[in-house]
């Protein structure tokens, strides 16, 4: 068995460590390094790692690091047990909000942080 951790790319540092304690209440954990912080949720860590816009993101690949919203099929998902105070929450802190659903499995939000990441917001 593995312990699982999560990288989160981000163009500025300082700004990613402040929304994603205010948005989502992540507490910092350390900085271990320049360009790195660990912010921790109940079960997990978040490693935010800053890199400039435009950078190479890996060897052997011309993509490059773009923070207008993109869609990638991994992303974060926060339970929480009031969606709305939650939501209204994130939104404050910069989140963006876009849209959601509910069904008899609850209710989500899907939303995306100012560095285009998206996250969702679900209520069980």
């Amino acid at each position: 068995m593995y312990h699982c951790t999560v990288s989160i790319d981000v163009p500025d540092l300082a700004s990613a460590v402040r929304f994603y304690i205010e948005a989502l209440g992540l507490r910092l954990k350390k900085e271990p390094t320049k360009g790195m912080a660990v912010l921790q949720t109940i079960n997990l860590d978040v490693y935010l790692l800053e890199k400039a816009g435009g950078t190479q993101t890996c060897s052997d690949s011309s993509t490059q690091r773009a923070y207008s919203r993109h869609w990638t099929p991994v992303h974060l998902d926060f339970i929480v047990s009031k969606l709305s105070s939650a939501l209204e929450r994130a939104v404050a802190a910069g989140a963006k909000h876009e849209g959601g659903d509910k069904g008899d499995w609850g209710e989500i939000a899907y939303c995306s942080d100012p560095f285009g990441n998206g996250f969702c917001l679900i209520e069980k």
